[in-house]
């Protein structure tokens, strides 16, 4: 089995990007004096396009100057510019959550901004991002939504962009037809507006499928090596180092499946970990390692093909095909080099590891399959309760025309009209409701699933292997004599391990804690508090239980509101008191820190993702405080 490249999910610039050298004239004039706003929002967002393939600390400097400005302006379209910058900056740190806020933002203001080029830049930067996480079905909706804009817009360049991403995800879904469908709809259409970038990335897709295709068809091993030559040399004469650093990948790639060429393969894979280090993807990063680690392994080099496998795995696990690949190449080097043990160990892992992303995908697409389900029937409802807002108000418009035919036949109508308009109007804005919930309660109900998945996996998983390591290491140590200080090193290592375990407990603890599923919420609370010297934790019925999603949701809000009051507030006592009769829940957390004015602070996200969780099941969160007295945060939640 041939080990495809890389899936690489890249959002070009309109235009060719200005030379490094071009960004100190640009700086320069920003620096004068005789500019308007406008000028100085339009060169920030210059400045910071060309930092971002070169200098990620210069373009997140620039970006952040250049959103301030644009806030202080209240210029919603650069708002949403500079926030899409953001995005792309923290994508490339593989900071998917920081990446996605910034995306939102920007769509929103996008949007509001009515600027559909940049609704359009936000669709597409959403798609990429979920494709980065080989979230293929969230990427597809996003990017078909950007394409659908282009085109309304006639932004040609942009579409040859968007239909070359669509092509890499369906590669990435190994759906050959609809690849090359969409590779030749957008070829043509770069070469006849001569689009050099655009021809660059379709040179790239075109040659990683025909890459993919030799495997059973010998002959096309010469397109994907003319295309790929033909997307780098295009990579160089444009100065795009990404696709400089993808191409050589690549190349590397050819050579060792079809060429047999491993010097010549090592020589590009070389190459691509220098060039992807300078543009500072964590993703392409990882990529060249997992290159040279396969190029290692043909050789025989098994010692150097592990150290290369696992900095690639160190970086990025996450993939569906890389991560299988990396695991592969250390199994395979650990059983050339006599590593029985550690072939095993990562064997397990292996094994997991394709159990874990099955499931994982299994329950996205099962999640995906049943909140489209829940949200197109409210919204058929929804459909059909406007339609009949429309009748009733035409029929509104038309008793008030029959006026003269009687005035009690027109007030009889009109009333009957406006009762039923009002009925519907009420459950439009009830099932909106409802759709809201759903969704909220779908995303609790997997939040808890992973979390769930992941305490067990670092309890049951990880922390009985320290657990074995530690006790294979005790009994080494009464089975040896050791001089005094190497005894103090190894005793130092077993005490560091004791704290190792006892650290992955009480996070994996936290996560998910057993007393929770297992006790309840009130044992919970009372384990939490006590972990924490200054917390007092009051209640009352400690043995009563009740929905176990609503357990859940106020022990993340007591475990949220003590944190805060710790880190933000620096509270030196905090009460938690929770109360449960026989149709309510109440919790309050009481601290004596700083405190602060509600109405003139902003509500960090903490705060409203709480709000939104506790809406979801019928709770409510009153907050009251004032600066230099404390705070005091009541929540109410309905059995």
């Amino acid at each position: 089995m041939k080990k495809l490249i890389g899936f690489f999910f890249l959002l070009l610039p309109l235009h060719v990007q200005a030379q490094p050298a071009n960004v100190d004239s640009l700086v320069n004039v920003l620096n004068s004096n005789d500019l308007s706003i406008k000028d100085q929002l339009d060169l920030y967002a210059k400045i910071c396009s060309i930092y971002l393939f070169y200098d990620q600390e210069k373009a997140e400097e620039y970006t952040r100057k250049g959103l301030d400005l644009a806030e202080k302006d209240k210029n919603k379209g650069m708002i949403s510019k500079f926030n899409a910058i953001y995005g792309r900056i923290y994508g490339t740190k593989s900071s998917y959550d920081t990446a996605f806020i910034h995306y939102k933002k920007a769509l929103d203001f996008a949007i509001q901004a009515k600027d559909k080029n940049q609704e359009a830049v936000a669709y597409a930067d959403i798609g990429i991002l979920y494709a980065r996480q080989d979230k293929y079905t969230s990427a597809l909706e996003y990017f078909i939504k950007s394409l659908s804009v282009y085109e309304n817009i006639g932004n040609k360049q942009a579409c040859v962009k968007i239909m070359s991403n669509i092509s890499s995800l369906y590669r990435g879904m190994e759906n050959d037809e609809r690849v090359i469908y969409y590779l030749e709809k957008a070829k043509e259409m770069a070469e006849e507006i001569d689009y050099e970038e655009g021809k660059m990335q379709v040179y790239f897709e075109l040659g990683a499928i025909y890459h993919k295709l030799a495997e059973n068809e010998p002959d096309k091993v010469e397109l994907a090596l003319e295309y790929e030559l033909k997307a780098h040399k295009l990579s160089y004469e444009l100065g795009h180092k990404i696709y400089q650093a993808a191409t050589v990948q690549a190349l590397s790639a050819i050579y060792v499946d079809y060429l047999n060429d491993y010097d010549k393969a090592l020589k590009y894979a070389t190459e691509s970990l220098h060039l992807a280090k300078e543009t500072g993807d964590q993703k392409m990063i990882a990529g060249a390692w997992s290159s040279i680690s396969n190029v290692y392994l043909l050789q025989k080099r098994y010692r150097e093909c592990e150290e290369a496998a696992l900095k690639a795995w160190a970086i990025d696990s996450t993939g569906i095909h890389t991560g299988t690949d990396l695991l592969n190449n250390i199994v395979q080097s650990n059983i050339a080099l006599g590593n029985k043990d550690n072939a095993l160990t990562f064997f397990k892992k292996y094994d997991n590891y394709i159990k874990t992303k099955t499931n994982q995908t299994s329950r996205e697409l099962m999640a995906d399959m049943e909140a489209r389900y829940e949200t197109e029937k409210k919204e058929m409802r929804i459909t059909v309760l406007e339609e009949e807002r429309k009748l009733y108000t035409g029929l509104g418009a038309a008793i008030m025309v029959a006026f003269l035919l009687g005035i009690g036949l027109l007030f009889y109508r009109h009333r009957s009209a406006t009762q039923k308009r009002k009925i519907a109007e009420q459950q439009i804005k009830q099932l909106e409701q409802e759709k809201e919930l759903i969704v909220t309660r779908s995303a609790l109900a997997a939040e808890k699933t992973e979390r769930e998945i992941i305490a067990r996996d670092l309890h049951d998983g990880i922390g009985v292997m320290l657990s074995v390591v530690k006790n294979n290491l005790s009994i080494m140590k009464s089975d040896s004599t050791l001089e005094n200080a190497k005894a103090d090193y190894f005793a130092k290592a077993l005490d560091m391990l004791d704290k190792s375990i006892a650290e992955l407990r009480r996070v994996a603890h936290h996560i998910m804690p057993a007393t929770l599923i297992n006790k309840g919420l009130a044992i919970a609370l009372d384990d939490f508090c006590r972990s924490i010297p200054e917390v007092d934790f009051h209640f009352t019925e400690s043995g009563r239980r009740f929905d176990s999603e609503k357990e859940l949701v106020l022990y993340r809000c007591a475990y949220e509101l003590v944190n805060n009051a710790l880190r933000h507030a620096e509270a030196s006592h905090i009460d938690v008191h929770l109360n449960i009769d026989e149709k309510t829940v109440y919790l309050s957390v009481v601290d004596n820190g700083c405190g602060f004015n509600p109405e003139t602070v902003s509500m960090g996200m903490g705060i409203n993702n709480m709000r939104s969780r506790l809406s979801a099941f019928g709770g409510c969160m009153n907050i009251y405080s004032e600066p230099g007295k404390g705070a005091e945060i009541n929540i109410e939640l309905d059995l």
